[in-house]
This record gives C-alpha cells, structure tokens and sequence, in this order.
C-alpha cells in the first residue's frame, strides 16, 4: 500500500528564510493543488492552508504570482483557488489561469467567488458551455457590445446555482444566495461607435492584460491576432500614460483621437511588414539563398546585391593579343583584356606571349582578370590562331572558369557511424548524470544553506549512484573508442611479470577472506617479460581482467596462471572460474541483460561487458585476448625474445 506523506513532510520543515519560503509556498500550492477534497477533515490538509496564509503574509504579492504563473501541474482543488482568488489581483489571475475544474466544481466554485475574480474568470476561452451560461446569468459578460438577448445553446440544460459550498473561507466570506430570487436586468447599452484602437473599444483591464501575459511583455508575434493584442496593450499603457497628464479639456479628446488614428496607421503598417515577411520566408527555395532572403527589419537599409559570376566567355584577339570581341552579357568586360599581360604565372607550363609569338594553340592557360566582380578572378585560356588571305590576325578561343583541383583519393575511412552515434547518446546522458550529481552534492554538503539529515543522507546516495553511472559511461565510451581504432593506446615498455605480481597482491584483501587464490606456475618476481606497451595501459588491463575472474571466483576455488614468450608475443593463460567455464564461448564476452556488476572492478555492465573491453585493449596493444576451452590466453607484444618455459607449479595466495 502506498501513502502519501508529501504534505507532512513539507509542512515538518520551518520556513527559516525568505528562500525556503518561497520554496514551501510552491511545494504547498503544488501538493494541496491536486489534493481531492476529504469527506471528513484532515489535520494535515488544515495544517497546510494555515502554512499557506502564514506565508502569504510573508512574501511578496509579485513573487506568489510568479510562483503561480509556473506550476509543476495543473491546479484541480477547488478549495484552493477559492482561497487565492480572494488574494491580491496579481495572485488571483495566476491563479485563475493555472486552474483546471471539472464542470461541477466549477458550476459550485462560481457563486463563492469576488465579482472581480469572475470578471477574470470569464476572458478564458475553454470553459465549457454550462460555466458560461452561468457567468452570464450572474451578469458576467465581456465589456465590449453585449449581445441583444442572450440565447440558450442547443441541448443545454437550465443550470441551478446551488448556494456557495463552504470553502473554508471564513464566516466573513462566506454567503447564501437566493437561486430564486430574479436577476436584475441588465441597463441598455448604448452605441459608441468604434475608435480604432483596441484597448478602447474592448476596455482591456490591468487584470486582463496581466491574465493574457502582455502587462510588461508583449510576446513576439507570430499570428494577426498577436499583432493585434500586442498592440492593445501598448495603446493601454499610452492611454494610461496620458490619462495621468493630461487635464480635463477638450483638447486632451481631440488628441486621444489623434493617437487612434495614428494607432490605425501603426497596426495597418505592421500588418502589412508582417504580410511580407511571411511572403518572403515562403519564397525562399534553396537553403543557400536562405540568408539573402529572410526578412529584413524596416530600418532602411537595403539587401546585399548578388554577385554572379561569369563561368565562359567567348573572344577574339588581335595580332597583340588584345581581346576585340567578346560574346554573352559581360562582354562590355573583358574588351581590350591583353591576355599576354594578364598571364598567370602559377601553374602554367606554356607561356602564352611566346605561344602567340610563334602561333601555336593555347591549351588551357592561367590568366588572372582584374575587373569588374562578374569576371574578376582566375580564368583558364583555350584558343587557336586565325588567318585569312595567309596573314594572321588573331586568336579565337574560349575562357573558362578554372576547374577546383582534385583531391587525391584517400584510404576508405573506417565506418564510423554507428560509433559516432553511440557517443552522441552517450554525451545526452552524461549531462542530466552530471547535473543530478552536482545537486545531490549541493545538498549533502549544505552548500546554499542547512538542509535535513534525512535529505542528506538520500543526496549522498544519489551522488553516489551518479557516480557508479558515470564511470560505466566512461567504460562504454571507452569500449567505442578502442573497437573504431579512435583511441589509441600510449607506446612504451614495462615488465608484465612486475605487473602480475603486483596485481595478485593487491588482489589478496579480496581471495584471502574467500579461500581462493591463483595457482601460480612460477614465481613472477623471478621472471622478466617486457613487453612493448605502456606501463599504465598494462596495469589497467591486467588489473580489469584479473580483478574480474577473482570477483567471479567461488570460496575455495584457485586459477591457474601461467605465461611463456614466443614468437615475439609474451602470452598469459589463466584459468576461468568454474561459474564463467560453464558459459557458451560465444557468449563469454557479452553483456548479459539484467545482470548486475560484482563488487570488485566489473562496472555497471557487468563481468561480459568487462572482459570485452579487455579483449578491446588487448587488440589496441598489438596483442589478442581469446578463450581456448576453459581458459584465457591473453598475448601482448614482447621488447624482445625472453625464453622462459613454465617450471613447477607453486601456490600463491594473493
């Protein structure tokens, strides 16, 4: 069975200080929010209301509306909102406008609340058919041009209005209504013909401005109808302004009359810049013209001009060599171009004032134009001479446009997407590790102020849990590296015997207690292997795997361990424990769902998942990490041939 204690716990605390006041104030409006009204009074509810007052008298009617303006869900006990909505007008439209009733709870709520609270009730848009119908009865309606008469939706039922239920409000708030006696009729309402400005016309109230969230911002508009709202809450606050400063005489109408005409012109401008704006942003085809033709704020200035360039021209020379005729649009351009001037000397193997000296063709020579845009830059000649009646007159050809040189094909890059991928995620779930550590830390140490022990010991938990998550992160990423060859592994030269030795006795606080050991076939310390990889690269793969199989060792249980060096290579072989012998070769290195890591160095993933990122490392240094029936055999490249052979066996408990 599950209880419920949030509101106890919440209310055990003191509010010491203006921050942990604010923070109760949000947790109580929260928790009693979405708490269903009891049958049968709770001390623990009655407690929480009382909290409420106490610190609604202590914080600030501004911060209690900007902590309602953000809830953490939506606000369901009616109790609740009647109590807020007798509280200041910033705090009852936040409130207001987080709630969400049901139809009967609304149907009773509404006869109990101010005048002024059902005024702001009533500019919502998603209250259901019956609320409405009752707003209206009661003589709520928008205060634009009321309707005639008001008629009855189809289908609607007649809506009693049930006397106010008891809200807990106090005897001085609460009443009983006559739902019998007659609604008074409502004054006709005169014609006034519209201003043009909508803060007029409509006589949008601060409570309303601050209920749509323009009374200091008006949001950024995306639709006419923003452009419309935005406006009329400007135009309300230049009303205001100039009701403040203005004296009581007939000038002061005629300017109110200047500045709705001159709001008329101001929207109709801004309708019509956002009318294009949208036209433009549809226009746009290609993403590499996108910044050309986004829109561009009315300040005047002008969009950056295109420059396109000329790709070939066709041409004719003189017997000098000067282009006399040019084709296409930028002809006007490249006219009176000598070419033998304009030659390139980078790259060329043919050098065109002696090529046209001696008539030979032109094969794909660098000329640089200085010029006009469209045809400045590097340009490449083709082109053979001209006679006619047996003289030479000039060269006919072609400039194009030079080629961008091609890149030498590379070596096929290894398929690393997959990887990429997978260390994008990775990243993803570092962040929110990394923020819920910092937090949990925050509290435990107390860093922003006194906290609960209660709290601290749940954060010291949490912060250590984060880090256990963190660190199989950085195996997995690790893992990712090494098998896309993206993490190469530190060169050097240590001695693997040093390194086994150490390790089994580092190892002994853990097999000692258990009865286990390793089975030595020689004494390590005795024998020298090195091997040509870098002595912490050794130390961390030696102490993964062994630190895994002693982790893995039942009470009792010894491992072989052996080596010997051939062929260059130095190979290990070590005995797997009984529990991993009985595994499936092809699963040995796998990470099992569900399982969960030992006590001794085999991670969050478990002991597959250990042993994989030990063959990783191992293929990383040059060498190999394999099982040969109910053994490992790791290989790592030797410095230099060292005969050892395997001598008698001797037991070292590590």
């Amino acid at each position: 069975m599950h209880f419920d204690d949030r509101l106890a716990t919440v209310l055990r605390l003191p509010p010491s200080g203006d921050g942990l006041a604010r923070i109760q104030f949000k947790q109580l409006v929260d928790i009693l929010g979405r708490a269903p009204n009891p049958r049968e009074p709770s001390e623990t509810v009655e407690a929480g209301f009382t909290r409420l007052q106490e610190l609604g008298r202590q914080i600030p009617t501004a911060d209690r509306a900007r902590l309602l303006r953000a809830p953490l869900q939506a606000m369901t006990n009616p109790r609740l909102l009647a109590w807020l909505a007798q509280a200041e007008p910033d705090v009852a439209c936040a409130a207001i406008r987080a709630a969400r009733l049901d139809d009967e709870d609304w149907l009773a709520l509404i006869p109990a609340l101010p005048v002024r609270a059902r005024g702001i009730l009533r500019h919502r848009r998603d209250l259901p058919p019956r609320v409405e119908a009752l707003l209206s009865r009661l003589g709520v309606r928008d205060r634009a041009l009321p309707p005639a008469a008001y008629e009855a939706l189809p289908g609607d039922e007649a809506v009693d209005i049930d006397p106010a239920p008891d809200f807990g409000l106090g005897p001085d708030l609460d009443f009983e209504p006559d739902p019998e006696a007659p609604l008074p009729e409502e004054p006709r309402a005169s014609f006034n013909a519209p201003t043009g400005n909508i803060a007029v016309d409509q006589d949008m109230s601060d409570d309303v401005l601050e209920l749509l969230g323009m009374d200091t911002a008006p949001p950024a508009p995306t639709s006419l109808s923003d452009w419309a709202k935005a406006r009329a809450a400007q135009q309300h606050k230049d009303l205001q302004l100039k009701a403040a400063n203005a004296d009581h005489s007939g000038d002061g109408r005629s300017g109110g009359a200047t500045s709705g005409e001159a709001g008329i012109g101001a929207i109709v401008r801004r309708i019509e810049e956002f009318r294009k704006a949208r036209a433009m942003q549809g226009a746009v085809g290609a993403a590499a013209n996108a910044d050309a033709n986004a829109p561009r704020l009315p300040l005047g200035d002008t969009a950056p001009v295109t420059v396109r360039l000329a790709l070939a021209i066709d041409f004719t020379t003189d017997v000098h060599g000067r282009i006399a005729w040019a084709d296409g649009p930028y002809a006007s351009s490249v006219i009176g171009l000598n070419l033998p001037a304009a030659q390139d000397g980078g790259g060329n193997t043919q050098d065109l004032a002696a090529a046209m000296r001696q008539r030979l063709p032109l094969r794909s020579v660098r000329i640089a134009v200085a010029g006009a845009p469209a045809v400045s830059g590097a340009w490449q000649v083709d082109a053979i001479a001209r006679f006619e009646g047996g003289g030479f007159i000039g060269y006919c050809g072609r400039l194009r446009r030079p080629s961008p040189p091609i890149a030498p094909p590379s070596a096929p890059a290894a398929d690393t997407a997959e990887a990429d991928r997978m260390r994008e995620v990775l990243h993803e779930l570092r962040t929110p590790a990394n923020a819920i550590q910092v937090a949990a830390e925050i509290i435990q140490q107390q860093l922003y102020g006194p906290a609960p022990h209660e709290y601290r010991a749940l954060a010291a938990a949490i912060a250590g849990d984060c880090a256990h998550i963190l660190a199989g992160f950085e195996e997995l990423d690790r893992l990712v590296k090494l098998e896309t060859g993206a993490l190469p592994l530190d060169e050097g030269e240590c001695d693997l015997a040093r390194v086994l030795a150490q390790t089994v006795v580092r190892l002994r606080t853990w097999t000692e207690p258990r009865g286990s050991s390793f089975a030595l076939t020689s004494d390590p310390s005795a024998a020298s292997l090195p091997v040509r990889v870098a002595r912490a690269e050794v130390e961390r793969l030696i102490w993964r795997l062994f630190a895994a199989l002693a982790g893995s060792t039942a009470p009792g249980e010894a491992l072989e361990l052996g080596w010997l060096a051939r062929a260059g290579m130095v190979c290990v072989t070590v005995a797997l424990p009984s529990v991993l012998a009985a595994r499936d070769p092809d699963t040995l290195f796998e990470a099992v769902a569900g399982e969960r890591g030992q006590s001794l160095a085999t991670g969050m993933f478990g002991i597959g998942f250990t042993l994989r990122l030990a063959v990783a490392e191992a293929a990383a240094a040059g060498g190999m990490l394999q099982r040969i029936d109910n053994a490992l055999h790791l290989s790592l490249p030797a410095l230099t041939v060292v005969n050892a052979g395997n001598s008698t066996s001797a037991t070292f408990s590590p």
